[in-house]
């Protein structure tokens, strides 16, 4: 079967078409602008052939050479580029709408394919994120900046904090012209700092509700305002469980079983009221027998708080689990001591060292610690002889050592000789109080276990954008997923090996939108981290590719310029003009 060439039937039925129109013009009786109405007869039909095929033409280019278009081109830069290198070379965009006589290009690997003879890339923009460059290969990148960029150049912040610490963030501002930095938190303008022209700024705020947010930055100059995001996690601080040990009743283990509550901690509570009768009181936690002190039972709580007494009469199996306990790490004992020697039952007992004091007419002490209060006072019955092994918490007068805690095992034991501290909240120093146990607690604390990690290598993840994330800790089965909060499936994330570090693995994830997102695995780590869209923080960003491509813009400026000629098209837009302005006087002219 014979091929249809439909060239060459469009220009028989244009030719058809011209005759026609020649013939009627030219059988008119109206002889009046005969040779305008043949002219346009004839190149009607011509410039409607032509816009569908146009004619080639010769115009200048850049051998081996391409321009490339990122978002925030200026087409006068491009003009003056086509200028230079000749309109022929030829123009593709990138992650950007492409303008006429422009090429989408949806991958860089594409450009190599469709261009192997590239010697030369003439990037235009923001430029290339770093992790694109590899798909270049070794061709030289030569980048043509636009106008300076004004607002935000840098910006540093902790992505993460814990409810209690104070939210900082600071950076740099470009531009001329007084501005107004503000830092907006939780629904309202927390900060701000005026900048005369440019310059750097430091911006904070005590955040009041622990989860996933986004504060923002704002820069406001005369007759625009610019506004970044601020992605926090803030967290809050575990709270382990806390057991209570007293010989007798009384208000101390009373208003710290209260202030601890206050706090949410679990807390339980043993009281021996005689020889055989112990109270039991149980908060924030199901109760259970605490008649005797058995491993399971301490596995369950952080820290032992007991005075003296209770440890003297502690069976001897009871006083070996206390100990292995502490020693493995897995609890921390704070001892409420009297002016008495120490009992047999309490770890590393030959460092702790209590050496009575006169009470006799004496009058209450002032006592001194981190953030305390200068008013705090206390009637100190004994000391505790300084050591090498021990480190100090709580001073008095004359840098006496009253509470001081020491490393056994890898847990901890801290001593106090300070009594009736109960009183300090009787006098309205709760304050005082609260910090006065939160430095024994904090101390016996044992650290928590080892727990897998996750961290994200990129500073500015962006959708479509490939993300690395590092997870510290052995290798898990099954694998941890990734997913966007706003919705969307859950995907599984790839491990590779480090090869720097065993402990290391490493996962590429491509996020497709903006925003929260969580990566969950091993086991219940869970860590979030947020997804920036192509319009946030463009300074730092361009700054960041400037970086990435000054290497390979240097290789290509040393490179000749050299020019060729190329054939292309005529613009189509132009002989369909042709065909509009012929048509019309044809049927104008018949009208008159």
């Amino acid at each position: 079967m014979p091929t249809v060439s439909y060239p060459l039937l469009i220009a028989l039925a244009c030719s058809l078409l011209a005759l026609a129109l020649a013939t009627i013009a030219a059988r008119r009786a109206d002889r009046r602008r005969l040779v305008p109405r043949l002219l346009a007869s004839l190149a009607a039909p011509l410039a409607l052939y032509f816009t569908a095929y146009p004619p080639q033409r010769s115009v200048p280019a850049a051998r081996a050479e391409a321009i490339v278009l990122t978002p925030g081109y200026q087409p006068d830069t491009l003009r003056q580029l086509l200028r230079r290198l000749g309109r022929g070379t030829p123009v593709w965009a990138y992650g950007t709408p492409p303008p006429a006589r422009a090429k989408a290009l949806g991958s860089l690997l594409a450009l190599a394919e469709q261009r192997p003879a590239l010697r030369r890339l003439h990037l235009l923009g923001a430029g290339l994120p770093p992790a694109d460059l590899p798909a270049l290969g070794a061709v030289p990148v030569v980048r043509h900046a636009g106008p300076e960029y004004v607002g935000f150049a840098a910006a540093n912040w902790a992505r993460q904090l814990t409810l209690g610490q104070r939210f900082e963030v600071e950076g740099a501002v470009v531009g001329d012209g007084p501005a107004w930095v503000s830092l907006q938190a939780e629904g309202a303008g927390r900060d701000s700092v005026r900048l005369a022209a440019g310059g750097s700024f430091h911006l904070s705020y005590q955040p009041r509700v622990a989860g996933l947010t986004r504060y923002a930055v704002v820069l406001r100059r005369a007759g625009s305002v610019a506004t970044e995001p601020l992605p926090l996690e803030i967290t809050t601080t575990p709270k382990p469980a806390v057991l209570l040990l007293a010989a007798v009743p009384g208000f101390e283990f009373k208003f710290l079983k209260n202030s601890l509550v206050a706090q949410g901690r679990a807390v339980a509570l043993r009281t021996t009221v005689s020889r055989s009768l112990v109270q039991t009181e149980f908060v924030n936690q199901p109760p259970q027998p605490l008649d005797h002190l058995t491993p399971a039972l301490l596995a369950r709580y952080a820290v032992v708080v007991a005075d003296a007494a209770t440890l003297a009469a502690l069976p001897p199996g009871e006083s070996q689990t206390l100990r292995a306990a502490v020693q493995q790490g897995r609890l921390g004992l704070v001892l409420l001591a009297d002016p008495t020697p120490l009992p047999a039952a309490v770890p590393a007992r030959a460092d702790f060292v209590v050496q009575p004091l006169p009470v006799a007419g004496a009058t209450a002490q002032p006592l001194a610690w981190p953030d305390a209060p200068a008013s705090v006072r206390a009637l100190l019955p004994a000391r505790l002889r300084p050591g090498a092994a021990l480190r100090p918490l709580i001073t008095g007068p004359g840098g006496e050592l009253v509470a001081a805690g020491r490393r056994y095992g890898l847990g901890a034991v801290v001593v106090s000789v300070v009594p009736e501290t109960f009183r300090w909240a009787l006098q309205g120093q709760s304050a005082a109080y609260v910090s006065f146990w939160s430095q024994l607690l904090t101390a016996a604390t044992p650290p928590p276990a080892p727990a897998a990690t996750w961290q994200v290598l990129s500073r500015w993840p962006h959708p479509r954008q490939p993300l690395t994330l590092r997870l510290a800790g052995p290798r898990p089965t099954p694998l941890p997923t990734a997913q966007a909060l706003a919705g969307g499936h859950a995907v599984a994330l790839a491990l590779a090996q480090d090869t720097r570090l065993p402990e290391w693995s490493t996962a590429e994830y491509w996020p497709s939108t903006a925003g929260w997102h969580q990566v969950r695995g091993p086991g219940r780590t869970v860590h979030s981290f947020y997804v920036y869209d192509s319009a946030a923080w463009r300074g730092p960003i361009l700054r960041e590719n400037e970086l990435a491509l000054a290497t390979r813009a240097a290789r290509g400026r040393e490179l000749p310029l050299a020019t060729i000629l190329v054939r292309e098209p005529w613009p189509a837009g132009w002989f369909f003009g042709l065909f509009l302005l012929a048509a019309g006087f044809l049927w104008l002219e018949e009208k008159l």
